[in-house]
């Protein structure tokens, strides 16, 4: 496992965006998009449409991962 982020392009609205993610934030992201029965895309964009404009679509994602994870 490497804590270096990967960059991963996503479309949210019609506009592509890079986000910068370690591999397992990418990897529970993906899972919680899965179980939810949503595209990756599409679930960004509810988390996009979410967040303050004091946070990062990265940061807003890892908050939401580590939410998803302690609910569990």
């Amino acid at each position: 496992m490497t804590a270096r982020p990967v960059k991963h392009s996503l479309t949210l609205r019609g506009h592509r965006t890079s986000v910068s993610l370690e591999e397992p934030f990418w990897q529970a992201f993906r899972d919680i998009a899965r179980e939810d029965g949503k595209a990756l895309n599409e679930l960004a964009a509810e988390i996009d449409e979410r967040r303050g404009t004091d946070a990062g679509l990265a940061s807003a994602i890892r908050v939401f991962v580590l939410d998803r994870v302690r609910q569990r």
